[in-house]
């Protein structure tokens, strides 16, 4: 019986790939123990139970990036973690350590390193982060969502996605999903998405912008994520909802989207043929516009500045596209040409190889 630990959290961008990996490992293998490693704090801690799976928790710690009190605690609250993480993986008899970023991969990492276990990553944003940049140094197994990652031994397999996700069946799914979200099944569908907390600008714009695009025939599925600002129209053929537990069902009967540029978000909307409008966040190190550029460049999606999504750029660019079938059929095509289904079963392909080697324990 093989123990993986699969360390990551915090985000959706980390807990699906983490989840869409452990659950091809049970079915893979009904005898394989897979115990999840995250923080009380972060949405694994209900994703993660609901699965089936174990979580293990440990303090969230994120890296002090200026001197105070917090940077002065930090390294010995650090230490014990690693300490006690290591401890962990002897009492429970770990295996594999698999990490796919996030605060608790650091820890993971260097624990396994400690203590002499194979480790293997997965990267999820086309620019890495701290925890995936550090671990990369001691594994050669290192799966990326986007070519041209910039990380050690990196290995192109796209983004882990949910069987539920790898799997779906768009048309056969259509009539369900429109039943599930109250919309009908022969009109065209945009949805609508700015991730779990939502996206200002997104729902402002597309809210101002709602008669315009029911007028133009469609309808609109909008999820509006936990900290909206905007308030429902009401208006026949537009739904909108805070949380979506049924994505699944939101991409089967998704025509075309809009939405911001997180990793996973542009690999499910590729791999399933989604022809998109991405909005990248504005904040941070713009990873999410290096995230949608494959699938732009393949002529699968548009790119708009935050700044720049407005009701007239939807009146000048929007309703025009939605007015051409053939326009979206065919970026649906080339979205699809960038998307990656199996990305599951290759990065798990990359666990079992490393998974054999049994590096000499490190400091």
């Amino acid at each position: 019986m093989t123990v993986h630990l699969l360390a990551g959290g915090g985000t959706a961008g980390h807990v699906n790939p983490l989840l869409a990996v452990a659950d091809r490992i049970r079915e893979r293998d009904a005898s394989a123990e897979v115990l999840v490693l995250g923080t009380k704090e972060g949405l694994e801690s209900r994703l993660v139970p609901a699965r089936g799976y174990e979580l293990l928790t440990i303090p969230r710690l994120p890296f002090p990036r200026r001197p105070n009190a917090q940077a002065v605690s930090f390294l010995p609250r650090f230490r014990a973690t690693v300490r006690g993480l290591e401890k962990t993986l002897a009492d429970r008899g770990v295996d594999v350590v698999t990490g796919f970023g996030g605060y608790v991969s650091t820890p993971a990492y260097l624990a396994a390193r400690r203590a002499g276990l194979p480790i293997a990553i997965h990267e999820a944003n086309a620019r890495p982060g701290l925890a995936n940049r550090l671990g990369a140094r001691y594994t050669t197994a290192v799966g990326v969502a986007f070519e041209g990652t910039k990380l050690p031994h990196a290995t192109f397999v796209g983004m882990p996605l949910r069987a539920e996700i790898e799997r779906l069946d768009r048309a056969a799914e259509r009539g369900a999903a429109a039943e599930y979200f109250g919309l009908e099944a022969d009109r065209p569908v945009i949805l609508v998405t700015g991730g779990s907390l939502g996206a200002r600008r997104i729902n402002a714009t597309v809210v101002a912008s709602a008669e315009a695009l029911l007028a133009a025939g469609w309808q609109v599925l909008h999820i509006v994520g936990g900290r909206s600002e905007v308030s429902d129209p009401n208006l026949a053929g537009y739904r909108m909802i805070e949380y979506c537990d049924r994505m699944d069902l939101a991409l089967a009967i998704a025509d075309v989207a809009l939405s911001r540029a997180g990793a996973a978000t542009v690999s499910e909307f590729a791999a399933l043929g989604i022809p998109a409008v991405y909005v990248p966040y504005p904040v941070g190190n713009g990873e999410q516009r290096w995230n949608a550029r494959g699938v732009v460049e393949a002529g699968g999606g548009i790119l708009v500045d935050d700044a720049d999504f407005l009701p007239a750029w939807v009146s000048s660019t929007v309703l025009p596209l939605l007015a051409d079938p053939a326009a979206l059929r065919r970026m649906g095509e080339r979205a699809s040409s960038a998307g990656i289904a199996d990305g599951t079963d290759r990065m798990l392909a990359l666990v079992d190889r490393v998974s054999g080697e049994r590096p000499a324990p490190g400091a």
